[in-house]
């Protein structure tokens, strides 16, 4: 376990990667911070009963490199929220979210995720039993509304009532809404219609409150457009196909200007943690599969998913494939 870091230190949430089921596990964590040094990253929702009645540690363990950090909870009873914080709190990640927005049908049996904004006193409970027990930031992340309810107030409404009774002052909006019944999770992302508009207002009546948009976003320019308009940006399925999108946050998000790694150096880097990976009995094909938008875009990348994803190359579990496959990619640009 780690020592937190104090939270004068950490930079503001301009840029964040959205949590994503199966994608943001700690392999692909470590290899975006590669890219970018500021963007803050979250982990998968974990549930509170897999802290409690599973392996914790498997859940929880991250690399120092990954800092700022944060874990998102999916659960509704604050005792068990209460006592997961406290977890992820000596485990020392940055921020401690409650998932308050995902529409999967899984999730709702559970009763936790987007069907909670039904029921913004539970929300803020959690958040505040959450907030009791830890001195990191406890913050939120929800739609702009459920089902077939269109109306700005129901947005407006649910964020007063929870900053008013909890407290929080963080709020990350997904810009759709979510529909509990009849859309997979996957058509929830695509089908109900973006409203961008819904979050600028919302950071208009609550100047006070951190306000990060979600939902859509797939270059610099529409990220940059938002930030006039709210405090930050989070960014999903773009920055994990094309990662090389986070070559440019930390000078457009923070002004740092510092000399980027080459493409090479991250596949020198990943060569590396891989090993050790490797050594700790994880499978190479385990973690090449976040690393294949490397060169998204690019001569060769082709070549580079086509490696990485062999399974007569990953077989070997020898991490030097990434080296023979920045070759094949070099030696394609070259022709």
């Amino acid at each position: 376990m780690s020592v937190p870091s104090s939270s004068a230190a950490l930079p503001p949430r301009r840029l964040a990667i959205a949590p994503m089921l199966d994608w943001t596990d700690r392999f692909y964590r470590y290899f975006a911070r590669q890219i970018s040094r500021h963007t803050w990253l979250y982990t998968e929702m974990v549930t509170t009963g897999a802290l409690i009645h599973g392996d914790a540690a498997r859940f929880l363990r991250f690399d120092e490199s990954e800092h700022p950090l944060a874990l998102q909870l999916g659960g509704s009873d604050p005792a068990d929220l209460a006592r997961c914080t406290r977890l992820a709190t000596a485990w020392g990640y940055d921020e401690i979210n409650l998932n308050v927005g995902c529409p999967s049908e899984r999730v709702q049996s559970g009763a936790f995720g987007a069907c909670l904004m039904a029921e913004p006193a539970l929300v803020a409970d959690c958040l505040k039993a959450m907030q009791d027990v830890t001195d990191r930031a406890v913050t939120v992340k929800h739609r702009i509304g459920i089902d077939h309810i269109e109306d700005y107030a129901y947005l407006r409404d649910f964020v007063g009532q929870v900053h008013a009774a909890s407290g929080c002052t963080v709020f990350i909006v997904h810009a759709r809404n979510a529909i509990l019944k009849g859309l997979s999770p996957k058509e929830n992302r695509e089908i109900p219609p973006l409203k961008y508009d819904y979050v600028h207002q919302l950071k208009r009546d609550f100047p006070a409150l951190e306000i990060l948009i979600n939902g859509g976003f797939t270059g610099w320019d529409a990220i940059a457009a938002q930030w006039p308009a709210v405090d930050g940006v989070m960014v999903g399925r773009e920055a994990y196909h094309n990662p090389w999108l986070l070559a440019e946050a930390d000078a457009r998000g923070w002004g740092d200007d510092h000399a980027l790694p080459s493409r090479r150096e991250v596949v020198e880097a990943m060569v590396g943690f891989m090993a050790t990976q490797i050594a700790e009995g994880v499978p190479l094909k385990t973690m090449t599969r976040h690393i294949l938008g490397l060169y998204h875009g690019m001569p060769g990348a082709r070549q580079w998913r086509r490696m990485l994803s062999d399974p007569a190359l990953l077989r070997a579990n020898d991490p030097r494939v990434l080296i023979d496959a920045a070759d094949a990619v070099e030696q394609r640009r070259a022709a």
